[in-house]
């Protein structure tokens, strides 16, 4: 069986307000090529855009792949880590006996996509001059002006 390709992919997402005008940017790097995504909704939250950017960018990978992915969001990379999503999904999307999940149909798709790739996650601080996460801030942030009254 032939090796996985390895990809590094690099996510971000911004909201101006929260909820308000938000947008995503994902880079995809495979040896030397490279793919810039980006995309934005007119109402929407910060993190939701953080969610839609990683799964916009695996979405786009055609075969199962080995992905070491940057994000700055806290919520998604302890979410997955720590395997809170997981244990939402189990409990019908709950955080707690009284408390829904946010975001679960997000979240549906992340999970099922990380059953697809072989992901290695790791957190970066944001806009503390990681170049792909400023470049990928860049991305979302412009999108999110598009939908700006």
């Amino acid at each position: 069986m032939a090796e996985k390709k390895h990809v590094e992919m690099f996510t971000d997402g911004a909201c101006s307000g929260n909820p308000g005008p938000g947008g995503w940017g994902t880079i995809l790097r495979y040896k030397q090529f490279e793919r810039e995504l980006s995309g934005g909704e007119s109402n929407t939250t910060n993190n939701r855009m953080e969610l839609t950017a990683v799964i916009a960018g695996l979405k786009a990978l055609t075969e199962p792949c080995k992905v070491t992915l940057y994000s700055d969001s806290k919520y998604f990379v302890d979410a997955i880590q720590q395997r809170w999503a997981e244990k939402w999904k189990a409990k019908g999307w709950m955080r707690t006996a009284k408390e829904k999940a946010l975001n679960p149909d997000l979240w549906e798709q992340i999970l099922d996509l990380l059953e697809r790739h072989e992901v290695t996650l790791v957190w970066v601080k944001g806009h503390a001059g990681h170049p792909e996460n400023e470049r990928c801030d860049k991305l979302a942030v412009a999108e999110s002006q598009k939908y700006k009254g």
